[in-house]
């Protein structure tokens, strides 16, 4: 494979990579609600800022939306990043609470980390 296909190759991956980093518009933004009916006026417009939300939303938010699917749907449908999805998917449902969401955190730290170093690598 010539040096060029594969600097291409890597700026596709590059730009892939970021893009499961974008902001997107606040209505896209994933809702944070505790039930149906119940939003808790929290809103993440990113991978990175679903992150720090994660931290402090109610924790009946993170069982509720963990149940029903919420947060791959979101990450796979609106930012695109369906491998965070699969991670999310693979965490153990009976997982109870503070642990969940510890282990949702760890999960979508290490997927941002992942993607900002191969961005990283690739511009080097």
């Amino acid at each position: 494979m010539s040096k060029i296909a594969i600097t291409e190759k890597q700026l596709v991956e590059k730009r892939k990579n970021l893009n499961f980093l974008k902001t997107v518009p606040f209505e896209n933004g994933f809702h944070f609600y505790t039930e149906l009916g119940k939003n808790t006026g929290i809103t993440a417009s990113s991978t990175v800022e679903f992150a720090e939300k994660l931290q402090i939303i109610p924790i009946q938010s993170v069982t509720f939306h963990f149940k029903r699917q919420d947060f791959q749907k979101w990450l796979k449908n609106t930012i695109g990043d369906e491998e965070l999805a699969t991670r999310i998917d693979q965490i153990n449902a009976w997982v109870h609470e503070e642990n969940l969401r510890k282990e949702l955190s760890k999960t979508i730290q290490n997927r941002i980390i992942e993607l900002t170093k191969s961005s990283q690598q690739i511009s080097s």
